[in-house]
């Protein structure tokens, strides 16, 4: 059984993103800016609350990306409070746009277009949190390293093996 390690003093990160969501990305900022910097759970009740179009499409982006940390935690073997998560980044980019004609008098025709987004979240685990996951982890490690050096000695005794002399003492 292989253990997957993370580096010792990385937090961890994980985003999620929403493609083509067909709402103008000006529209989309001004929800984004509201979460900005957020704890995650704060930046939810926020996107409930928020009365926009934009903010429902942002919720299902922010907790996909929730549920890519919770993830990405469960894969490398460290523990994660989901309490600890905030909103790093978050940023909406312009997508493709839809061109479409409308019918105008005398046989002409107006031109619009149908904007859409793309809506980037990405959460991080707070590094205050982030350094007591490490410590708890540190200190796991040295607490199983005494019980295996233990074990060793206990069995060598047991048997009556001594380990290899070293040579060069008198």
């Amino acid at each position: 059984m292989a253990e997957v390690q993370t580096p010792q003093n990385a937090s961890i990160e994980a985003h999620a993103l929403a493609r083509h969501v067909r709402m103008s990305p000006q529209k989309a900022r001004l929800v984004m800016d509201l979460i900005r910097g957020q704890k995650a759970q704060e930046a939810l009740q926020t996107l409930k609350y928020t009365p926009k179009r934009a903010a429902k499409h942002i919720e299902k982006v922010l907790r996909s990306a929730i549920a890519n940390a919770e993830r990405k935690a469960e894969d490398s073997g460290a523990p994660l409070d989901v309490d600890t998560l905030f909103v790093a980044q978050c940023f909406v980019n312009e997508g493709p746009r839809w061109k479409r004609l409308r019918p105008a008098p005398m046989g002409r025709a107006f031109r619009y277009q149908k904007r859409t987004a793309h809506l980037w979240v990405g959460v991080a685990e707070h590094h205050i949190a982030a350094a007591e996951r490490v410590a708890a982890n540190v200190a796991e490690a040295e607490a199983q390293k005494g019980v295996r050096c233990t074990a060793r000695r206990v069995r060598k005794a047991l048997t009556g093996k001594q380990g290899p002399s070293k040579k060069g003492k008198k």
